[in-house]
């Protein structure tokens, strides 16, 4: 079992979920294609795309869920319909990347 970002973390991007987790397994995802779909401007110019959650590195404490203030943020059985395809995302943004290039986007602070 993992946690999922979802859609509304596009455009938002707050981070206070990375504040609070024990294991710093949020990563960025700079998408503009996710922010074009979505119809979504970044809320800090250039800060295109969303947050994802490695779900191999995820111990499912669940502490990042409560913090997000647009609810982006559900256990991976527990996402609604209408986000099921960013299971896949959160998924594939995390194999598509080399251990060094995943630690380039590792995201360990709000700033």
């Amino acid at each position: 079992m993992t946690y999922i970002v979802t859609q509304p973390c596009i455009g938002t991007k707050d981070r206070s979920c990375v504040e609070v987790c024990p294991v710093d397994c949020f990563y960025d995802h700079p998408s503009e294609e996710l922010n074009k779909k979505t119809g979504q401007e970044p809320a800090k110019a250039g800060d295109v795309g969303m947050l994802i959650i490695h779900p191999d590195e995820c111990i499912h404490c669940g502490a990042c869920e409560p913090e997000c203030p647009v609810e982006a943020i559900y256990e991976d059985d527990d996402v609604p319909e209408q986000y099921q395809e960013y299971i896949a995302i959160n998924t594939s943004v995390a194999e598509k990347y080399t251990e060094e290039e995943l630690e380039s986007h590792r995201v360990t602070s709000k700033e």
